[in-house]
């Protein structure tokens, strides 16, 4: 039975995972978040995600800001540039409670 439906969540639970949907409910986030999921060293520099997007530096900063917001990523400065991870305990989290396997896609 998934985790939904076997008891209501709580009320911070909810807010919580309503946070991390409405990131993802963009879909300009969620692509940002699968290419940084996906990146072969787990982590991404913002200069190397840019060239995937028609849009600006800061337009893709405002959306990376609203996934590190909502727990979703990390980031991590080196000299001039970001690099961005993804949170496993959040997709973790996620993947319970929609009652995917947590091995999915996993390296």
């Amino acid at each position: 039975m998934n985790p939904l439906a076997r008891e209501p969540l709580a009320v911070e639970e909810a807010k919580s995972f309503a946070q991390v949907f409405k990131a993802l409910g963009d879909p300009v986030r969620l692509r940002l978040l699968s290419v940084i999921a996906s990146h072969p060293n787990g982590e991404v520099c913002v200069c190397d995600m840019s060239e995937d997007f028609d849009l600006s530096s800061p337009t893709i900063s405002y959306h990376l800001k609203a996934l590190r917001a909502a727990d979703l990523i990390d980031a991590e400065r080196r000299g001039t540039w970001v690099y961005y991870r993804v949170q496993p305990q959040m997709l973790s989290s996620l993947c319970r409670l929609l009652n995917v396997p947590e091995d999915v896609g996993a390296r």
